[in-house]
C-alpha cells in the first residue's frame, strides 16, 4: 500500500514550529481563468500565490512575539511523504490570535509567490 501526506513539518526562518494535525497548503502559480463573451468561452491565466495555514502552540519559555514578524523569511514545508517546498521570500499574513484553555493553539498563516520543491 502506498503512502499518503499525513505529517507537515514546518521551519520558518530555522526555526522548527510544533505543528497540529490539519495544515494545509496551496502551491500557487499561473491558473486559467474562464473569460464568458457572448455564447461562448475562453480562456486567460493569472497568477495565484501559494499559501500555508497551520496551527501552533504557545509554550512555557516562549515569547509570543516570536510567532509574528512583518519581515519576509525563509519558509520550508516537509511533508512526510518526501517532499520539501522551499519558498526564500515568504511572509505572514495576518497576526495571529492566542487562545487559551485548549492547549494555546495560535493559528499562523503565510504567502509567497516562488518557491523550489525538493524531493
Amino acid at each position: 500500500m502506498s503512502q499518503s501526506l499525513g505529517v507537515i513539518d514546518v521551519v520558518w526562518n530555522g526555526v522548527t514550529l510544533a505543528v497540529e494535525p490539519g495544515a494545509k497548503f496551496m502551491l500557487g502559480g499561473l491558473q486559467n481563468k474562464t473569460v464568458a463573451y457572448g455564447r461562448g468561452a475562453a480562456r486567460s491565466q493569472e497568477f495565484v500565490p501559494s499559501t500555508l495555514e497551520i496551527t501552533t502552540l504557545l509554550a512555557r519559555g516562549q515569547r509570543a512575539s516570536d510567532l509574528y514578524t512583518t519581515a519576509e523569511g525563509e519558509l520550508q514545508i516537509h511533508c512526510d511523504t518526501g517532499q520539501t517546498i522551499v519558498a526564500y521570500a515568504a511572509w505572514m499574513t495576518e497576526r495571529p490570535d492566542f487562545s487559551g484553555g485548549d492547549g494555546g493553539k495560535v493559528p499562523l498563516k503565510w504567502a509567497f509567490g516562488e518557491y523550489e520543491e525538493i524531493s
